[in-house]
């Protein structure tokens, strides 16, 4: 299980989505407050800590995108519904850029503020490459799977 590379790649996707709950994805500053916007949701930086626009739903994403990275790594032999679940993760990483562009629109939208995104908005298009290269490597192994089939 561990010494074909495309569980590398699954695991790498479980670590990288692992850190994007713990670090910022943006900051947004509207006036001289700053606002820290993490997958939890948009909290305040300076004195209390104070949530206050919540985005569970953020959360939900990224914690589906390592469940379903690391349930994919023990189905090693069932090859084709790996494939199958890697790209229902491809789909969900795709939602949560889609979902992150919604929410800083609507937190955008009545009031003035600028945002500067940080790295962590990046693992998850790292983790997409990640996935590209697990269902290449799945595949593969399919192939060569059914190629030996066809020789006994």
């Amino acid at each position: 299980m561990i010494q074909r590379i495309q569980t590398v790649y699954l695991l790498l996707i479980v670590v990288l989505a692992v850190i994007n709950l713990f670090l910022p994805l943006a900051v947004f500053q509207q006036g001289n407050e700053l606002l820290r916007f993490d997958v939890s949701g948009l909290m305040t930086m300076e004195g209390v800590k104070e949530m206050v626009y919540p985005t569970w739903g953020l959360m939900g994403l990224v914690a589906a995108i390592a469940l379903v990275a690391f349930a994919t790594i023990f189905l090693y032999k069932r090859r084709m519904l790996q494939i199958r679940l890697c790209i229902f993760n491809m789909l969900l990483m795709i939602g949560f850029y889609a979902y992150f562009g919604f929410l800083v629109w609507k937190i955008k939208d009545g009031v003035d503020v600028s945002v500067s995104v940080r790295f962590a908005l990046c693992l998850p298009f790292v983790s997409m490459i990640l996935n590209y290269l697990a269902i290449r490597n799945i595949g593969a192994d399919e192939a060569l799977v059914r190629s030996l089939e066809r020789l006994r």
